[in-house]
């Protein structure tokens, strides 16, 4: 399985303006072919949503951004949407064709969460797509399901959530019934629901300043230039959150490499490390970069390594955009021992392969993709990975153990594990960090952060020194 984490989005700033005709688009449909894709093929969300976004630049924004929402916010939350559907069709929706149950799921979506669409239509336009996608005999089963919907609206509750907490939690959020009992299993119920409603809610574009080009200050002000709405993270001064802007290509700051996407929860990586002036980091699963090239503001030289030049394709071109020079990119498998840099790294960050649970809000398909199964030979893998780079780091080197999940399984017992394999030592991570990220356990060398707890992605951070 691959990782579901990184924190750059490469493809939203990176592909010219394709020549599409100006014609009548249909913003539904557009959904509708992107639902299939997503919910029916198994494609990646966040991929389908860019290639889409980049091939309709010729929409205007508000177009843009609601074929955006309704895409993402239908695949969010299909599981409830489901079982909406279920209350009042005839026929289940795991028996409906594809296309009429993703018509279903995203004009329903619509009506329960778009309020400011008109109902009637949602409907009159879901109607005519059914007609227009040869299935016209169906459009009528289509009218009566969604008539029915608007008309019980006011009547339909969930899952009583007393009589079973997880089942509620399931239908409510939209999360598999397996993943909820886990996640209940090692946290809190009031948090796991903070969690899981978290991972709902629209999320901030966070960026991180490129220092060689500018400042906070001068970067902020030029984004305010371009009309775009800049707000302080309130954990690193280099750190923004931005919206108002319609696609990054679009921006002359981001062009120019003024800034680069990436969480504050990753960002907190090379904060942690404390890479000095002529080190040498090694990044083991490096792409797109955003930590490789955040080392590369501070270190004198970064090996940053991903397993195809796919990804290794992504490092380059965002190496390019920030314009840094010390980053050599390589296609190399962090399972595999490297012995030419056998101890010579003064900092290794092993970001690895995860779940990906921490991301939800971004990455909203994760949930349904992820087994059991896969969930477990993830944390072998990190073992593997672990095992495998330490001996990257030097004495006295550092080494960075991150991944962008909840998952304690993946984080906090893999971290015990190498402690109590390895000859390595934890290490406070109090004097990297903003005080209101201090609490008991960054004291004993490892940070997890949560959705709806902290202003970050779900993400877990440890710093460890070879003896």
């Amino acid at each position: 399985m691959t990782k579901h984490s990184k924190e750059e989005s490469s493809s939203t700033g990176n592909s010219a303006v394709h020549n599409i005709p100006m014609r009548q688009v249909n913003s539904r449909e557009i959904v509708l072919d992107m639902l299939l894709e997503i919910l029916e093929e198994g494609k990646f969300s966040h991929t389908v949503l860019n290639q889409t976004l980049n091939k309709y630049q010729h929409l205007e924004k508000q177009e843009r951004a609601f074929i955006s929402r309704l895409c993402i916010g239908t695949v969010k939350r299909y599981l409830t949407l489901d079982y909406r559907i279920n209350t009042v069709a005839s026929l289940p929706v795991k028996k409906m064709k594809p296309l009429i149950r993703n018509l279903l799921r995203l004009s329903a979506y619509q009506i329960l969460y778009m309020n400011q669409i008109p109902v009637s239509a949602v409907c009159n336009e879901a109607v005519k797509l059914a007609k227009k996608r040869g299935f016209a005999k169906l459009s009528g089963f289509v009218n009566a399901v969604l008539r029915s919907i608007i008309r019980t609206n006011a009547e339909f509750t969930l899952p009583d959530k007393e009589e079973d907490p997880a089942y509620y939690l399931e239908i409510a959020y939209s999360v598999p019934n397996w993943l909820v009992k886990e996640m209940l299993e090692q946290y809190p119920y009031d948090q796991v629901e903070r969690m899981f409603s978290a991972s709902l809610e629209e999320k901030k574009t966070s960026i991180r300043c490129n220092l060689q080009k500018n400042s906070p200050n001068q970067l902020k002000k030029q984004l305010q230039e371009e009309g775009v709405a800049v707000e302080d993270s309130g954990y690193l001064d280099y750190a923004f959150y931005i919206r108002d802007y319609d696609y990054l290509d679009k921006l002359k700051a981001f062009r120019e490499g003024r800034f680069t996407v990436q969480d504050v929860s990753s960002q907190l990586v090379c904060q942690v490390a404390d890479i000095k002036g002529n080190d040498f980091v090694v990044d083991v699963c490096a792409s797109p970069g955003g930590k490789s090239l955040h080392a590369a503001e501070k270190a004198k030289r970064v090996s940053a390594r991903d397993l195809t030049e796919y990804k290794i394709h992504f490092i380059e071109e965002n190496k390019k955009r920030l314009g840094l020079t010390n980053v050599e990119p390589l296609v190399w498998d962090a399972t595999v021992f490297d012995p030419s840099i056998e101890q010579k790294a003064d900092v290794v960050i092993a970001d690895l392969p995860c779940s990906g649970l921490g991301v939800l809000g971004k990455k909203a398909d994760i949930k349904y993709k992820l087994t059991q199964k896969q969930q477990k030979e993830l944390v072998e893998l990190q073992r593997k990975i672990l095992t495998t780079v330490k001996d990257y780091v030097k004495s006295g080197g550092i080494l960075i153990f991150s991944t962008c999940t909840v998952n304690k399984e993946e984080n906090i017992d893999n971290r015990d594990w190498f402690l109590q394999s390895f000859d390595f030592e934890a290490e406070s991570l109090d004097p990297y960090l903003p005080e209101q990220l201090r609490d008991k356990n960054t004291g004993k060398g490892y940070l997890q952060l949560l959705q709806g707890v902290h202003e970050t992605d779900g993400f877990f951070l440890s710093r460890m020194r070879r003896k």
